[in-house]
This record gives structure tokens, C-alpha cells and sequence, in this order.
């Protein structure tokens, strides 16, 4: 059981990362006056709402809005773990899954997205114990979800400075991004406001990638005050 996870659900998904998206640095300034205007499309507590019923219509521009905004929301927190994940751990460890443990494993996850709605590694196990499940339109509703916030990640730079790098909540998310692309990190350094991941020399078209945590930093410091 341990195996079939190491393999993300782009596999699953609606669309894949082949084609190399245009970014464009994300603007955090206009993001809190648009997500706290009540007048906006972009107002946060609509947006969230439309996420959490599982709005399927959300547009990029959205998904854009809720990801990044979401470090201007009380909950945010850098250090974030999910209050379930021993029991899932134990779940994900067993050599085979029972039907029952389908349905202990999605009551866990959907409360852990409560908590976090943005848990990349929660939102692809969902997505594959739903398929595993026989629940395809649950799947492909988590999995949209998936590759809606993935999308947001790859459009906010392109990784190859600090000054593109692309915009993350968690640490963890870099490492769900390297996952989808097979790709495997030889060390992490701090450099200035990003995280490098570098890379094995040769192995890759690049040798590491830069990941904006400008944000991250800020709620650690906030946080230890």
C-alpha cells in the first residue's frame, strides 16, 4: 500500500505540467485589498465558501486569490501538521486497505482540510482513496482541487532565482512539487528570502530550485514574538 503513494495523481487528474506555464509574480498587496473588499469577485469568505461546497467553476484567478491569500487569514500557519496524520500514517502502513478503512481514512482527511483546506499530500491521498473507493466524482472534484492550487504554485514564477521563485505556503509543498515531477532534491539551503532545493549535477535540466518563502518567514517571525 506504502508504494502506490509515491506516485501522485497527476496520473488521475485532468491535466498535466508538460507544457511550461507564463507566471507572473504574485502582487501581495493588491491580493489583501481585493480579498478583503466585500465588493470583489475575490472577497476571501465567499471564495472559501465556494471551495468548501466543492465549487468546480472556480477559475484560476480564484484558486490564485484563495492560495495566495491565504497569509492574510488568522489560521495561517507556517508549521502547520495535520491533527490526523499518526492515524493516518497507521491506515497508509497496513499492507492492505478495507473497505472500512476507505471510509476512516476520508473522514480523517476531510478533517484535516477543515483545518487546512490547502494540505497537498491530504488532497492527493483523498482523491486516489475516492478512486480506489469506486467514487469518481468525488476523485476528480478533490483532484481538481489538486491541480487548480498546483497550477496557482507554477504560475506565481519559474524557480530558476530567488526573484521567480515560486510562491509556496509550506515547505511541504515544495516537496509535493518535486514529487509530481519525479524529481529528487540533494539539499535545501536558505538563500535570502527563498528555500534552493539542489539537485544531483547532471541529473536534471537545471541543477536546483528556488522557492519564494517570504511569506512563510514572515509568520515564523510572528509566531515566535
Amino acid at each position: 500500500m506504502k508504494q502506490i503513494f509515491l506516485l501522485l495523481i497527476f496520473c488521475l487528474g485532468i491535466q498535466t505540467y508538460s507544457q511550461e506555464l507564463a507566471f507572473t509574480i504574485p502582487d501581495y498587496k493588491a491580493i489583501e485589498k481585493e480579498i478583503t473588499d466585500k465588493n470583489s469577485q475575490f472577497f476571501y469568505p465567499k471564495l472559501m465558501e465556494r471551495l468548501t461546497k466543492n465549487d468546480t467553476l472556480l477559475s484560476h484567478d480564484e484558486y490564485r486569490h484563495l492560495y495566495l491569500g491565504y497569509v492574510f487569514q488568522p489560521k495561517y500557519n507556517a508549521f502547520w501538521k495535520s491533527p490526523d496524520e499518526k492515524k493516518l500514517n497507521e491506515l497508509f502502513g497496513k499492507e492492505k486497505l478495507e473497505n472500512a478503512d476507505y471510509d476512516e481514512i476520508i473522514k480523517l482527511i476531510n478533517h484535516s482540510l477543515s483545518e487546512f483546506p490547502f494540505d497537498l499530500k491530504q488532497l492527493n491521498y483523498l482523491s486516489y482513496i475516492y478512486h480506489l473507493k469506486g467514487d469518481e466524482a468525488s476523485s476528480k472534484i478533490t483532484s481538481f482541487k489538486f491541480h487548480s492550487i498546483m497550477n496557482v504554485i507554477l504560475s506565481s514564477g519559474d524557480g530558476k532565482k530567488c526573484e521567480t521563485g515560486f510562491h509556496v505556503l509550506l515547505v511541504e509543498h515544495e516537496y509535493v512539487l518535486l514529487n509530481v515531477f519525479e524529481i529528487e532534491s540533494k539539499g535545501q539551503s536558505l538563500v535570502d528570502n527563498c528555500d534552493y532545493l539542489s539537485f544531483e549535477k547532471g541529473a536534471y535540466n537545471v541543477d536546483g530550485i528556488y522557492f519564494n518563502i517570504e511569506k512563510m518567514l514572515e509568520n515564523e517571525r510572528k509566531a515566535i514574538r
